[in-house]
């Protein structure tokens, strides 16, 4: 994951406020989830990366790379307000 972000652009990096990125090992409600985009009130966006899944479904350790990034990018596009089928149009659903 950290190597997702750090490839981010600058200028998409520099505009993340008040946003955490965390690994967890799987979401209680949907167990084969990749990734969520959460918001609460008066607290910062987390956007939640799973670990299980992504492992089970990506055995190959450059897919499972690869597919960090995209359900990174994906996130973050909901963070900047982007819902499923734009996201889906640049190529990260």
């Amino acid at each position: 994951m950290r190597r997702a972000l750090d490839s981010l652009p600058p200028q998409l990096a520099a505009s993340l406020e008040n946003v955490a990125v965390v690994v967890e090992d799987e979401d209680a409600d949907e167990p084969d989830l990749f990734g969520l985009c959460r918001e609460e009130p008066f607290l910062p966006v987390t956007i939640a990366i799973y670990r299980r899944p992504l492992e089970q479904a990506f055995p190959d350790r450059r897919e499972l790379e690869r597919q960090i990034r995209i359900t990174v990018l994906h996130e973050l596009a909901h963070y900047f307000g982007l819902d499923e089928e734009e996201i889906d149009e640049l190529g990260y659903g």
